[in-house]
């Protein structure tokens, strides 16, 4: 008789977007995992959360009484007067979606709690989703540094001997030891990477407003396709090349009629070469106290790992190829990674 398989369910809610992952595991090997991302801004209309968790939820057809692993950044939104605040809401709000369900959440040490202790002690849970990424990282590839370059933010992690070997575990100690870089490839808007650019020739200022993110010059630059700009738009228009051209001219006051084509495209090929030079920064910070084999090589992640892989190249690191690390987890991989880590520990027996 065969056995059915053991379905654990990873949440990964941010402050921007939802993610989940649907894991499949018999006899302790990983058998299916489907995904699901949706973008959900938590501080508009934070109270519809639970409908979105049940929505995806019936996307991917997890059934009511399924364990599920949580994780989480939306705590950090100015939805929330403190990270404790945000913490318990998301906590909460889980539960009301899924009353039947057994509710683990990952603490910054890696390890599941209970929903009802977790609430004891919420700061222990806050921002915890590039835990269950690199505890993956950790249980496939023994010496490494994972960069996972996402949407908002990227993770520099680096891993010795199968174990995390980070300095930081809070967002404020991790800011602080280069292992989390607050830039990505979508939400950055270009004016926290640089406070001009050149134009013709000359070093022209950016403006401080919220006219454009580096999603506009990976688009306008055929790195990313208007299907990853997962993000909202600054003006609410479309994510397609022209679109995202006009929204980078008005990092420099102009617009199409002020801008040729090809002047806009340097404009995005000097911003990506700023992000490039903000993330080796962290790399490097991160490598200089790297006590392991010189070969460990870097584990790109995220949406952009494109990105990962080049800064690691130019640093003269080796680079493990995405597809060696991760499969169908890789599109929502702390939500996947969560699911996973959940399937192989003792709580889910236990529940």
């Amino acid at each position: 008789m065969t056995r059915e398989p053991l379905v654990t369910v990873g949440w990964d809610v941010g402050g921007v977007q939802v993610k989940a992952a649907r894991v499949e595991m018999r006899a302790g090997d990983l058998c299916v995992v489907r995904t699901a991302v949706r973008a959900f801004e938590v501080w508009h209309g934070r109270e519809r959360l639970p409908g979105v968790l049940r929505e995806v939820a019936g996307e991917l057809e997890i059934g009511p009484a399924a364990p599920l692993a949580l994780t989480m950044t939306a705590e950090l939104s100015d939805a929330f007067r403190s990270k404790r605040e945000g913490v318990l809401f998301v906590m909460d709000k889980v539960r009301e979606a899924f009353p039947r369900s057994p509710v683990f959440v990952l603490d910054c040490r890696g390890e599941f709690a209970a929903l009802d202790e977790a609430r004891s002690r919420p700061l222990d849970f806050a921002a915890t989703n590039w835990v269950a990424s690199a505890l993956l990282a950790a249980s496939r590839v023994d010496d490494c540094i994972l960069v996972d370059v996402g949407s908002t933010t990227t993770d520099i992690v680096p891993i010795r001997g199968g174990r995390l070997a980070c300095e930081g575990r809070t967002d404020l100690d991790r800011l602080t030891a280069g292992e989390l870089v607050y830039t990505g490839v979508l939400r950055t808007n270009p004016n926290t990477l640089t406070a001009t650019v050149p134009v013709c020739g000359r070093p022209c200022r950016v403006a401080a407003e919220h006219f454009t993110v580096m999603a506009d010059a990976y688009v306008l630059l055929g790195r990313l396709s208007g299907a990853d700009y997962t993000c909202s738009t600054p003006d609410g228009r479309d994510a397609s090349p022209v679109a995202c051209a006009e929204r980078l001219a008005r990092l420099v006051c102009g617009d199409r009629e002020m801008l040729s084509g090809p002047e806009i495209v340097k404009v995005a090929r000097y911003l990506v070469e700023r992000q490039l030079q903000v993330v080796s920064e962290g790399l490097l910070q991160v490598v200089s106290r790297w006590d392991a084999p010189a070969d460990a090589p870097v584990a790109p992640a995220g949406a952009g790992a494109f990105l990962a892989a080049e800064v690691a190249g130019r640093l003269g690191l080796a680079v493990l190829p995405a597809g060696s690390i991760w499969g169908d987890e890789g599109v929502a991989l702390p939500a996947a990674a969560a699911a996973c880590l959940l399937g192989a520990s003792p709580e889910v027996s236990r529940s």
